[in-house]
């Protein structure tokens, strides 16, 4: 039996999730660094990893699907797409930073490289 090939549900609608990562990682490729759940952190490397290497490859469209605000858009292929240009990616990195003191879950920083 074949499992875990999909992404975390995180307890939200397949809609939810969309906006929640779209919206995360905008604030990502804004502000460069992002605090939030561990294993929020983790979907949302995957959902930045792969909009950096659709604007390394110019698909404008597959980007303009996941960054819907226009300044980060242009900064993501006049400044982030060339950064990474050689790096055939990893292009972010997670720090745990402890336990979130009002329910103690797992926090993290995600930062670009």
């Amino acid at each position: 039996m074949i499992r875990n090939l999909g992404a975390r549900k995180l307890s939200r609608t397949g809609a939810h999730r969309r906006a929640m990562f779209s919206n995360m990682a905008t604030s990502l490729l804004l502000h460069e660094k992002v605090e939030t759940t561990l294993i929020k952190a983790k979907e949302l490397r995957r959902v930045v990893e792969r909009v950096i290497a659709d604007a390394k490859n110019g698909r404008r469209v597959e980007v303009r699907r996941v960054i819907k605000e226009k300044a980060v858009y242009q900064k993501v292929f006049e400044v982030l797409a060339p950064r990474y240009k050689e790096r055939p990616g990893g292009c972010t990195r997670i720090l745990k930073l402890g336990a979130r003191r009002g329910d103690a879950t797992e926090t993290a920083l995600v930062k670009l490289v």
